[in-house]
């Protein structure tokens, strides 16, 4: 009976190891939380209703924007715009442009996923903010204390390498 309990307790000690250590950490974990408690904040004084703008840039000088609209906790509208540069800093040639609603979310393959920002948060501490050896994370906290840059980018890669999202900004609805 002793040697019964011995190895019941020596199985639970192992299981008990075994999943604490397959927890991963995040890295910016402090700031991550401060982050979170402001969107927390702000989803609660927005009824959770609000757009967001993300950005992205090439190199090559091309950038887009899209823009992603959430009411009641919900996707309901996608816009995108890519625009190619000019000789003038600062403009560009729209080269393509488009609009989703809710009949229509998801119908184009370009442009910011349609994600909530709880979607996006919990992206962030799941996948984008998790410590590895072979990578840079960045993480910033610029849209009123939410997230703006949160991602990574691995040690090898030479262009536009970036793994995650930049939110230029926020704005209740």
């Amino acid at each position: 009976m002793k040697r019964n309990n011995v190895f019941i307790l020596l199985l639970i000690v192992t299981a008990i190891t075994f999943f604490t250590s397959c927890k991963k950490s995040i890295d910016y974990k402090n700031d991550y939380d401060r982050s979170h408690d402001s969107w927390m904040s702000f989803r609660k004084s927005s009824n959770n209703s609000y757009s967001y703008k993300v950005s992205s840039g090439s190199w090559t000088g091309t950038s887009n924007e899209t823009v992603i609209t959430v009411k009641d906790g919900k996707v309901t509208n996608r816009t995108y715009v890519y625009k190619i540069p000019t000789k003038t800093p600062g403009e560009g040639i729209i080269k393509e442009e488009w609009q989703e609603d809710q009949a229509t979310l998801n119908t184009h393959s370009a442009g910011a996923p349609t994600l909530t920002l709880d979607d996006v948060y919990q992206k962030a501490k799941t996948e984008w903010l998790l410590k590895r050896k072979d990578a840079e994370t960045y993480f910033e906290a610029n849209n009123n204390g939410m997230i703006s840059t949160c991602g990574y980018t691995m040690n090898d890669c030479q262009d536009d390498c970036f793994n995650g999202i930049k939110i230029a900004s926020i704005i209740k609805l």
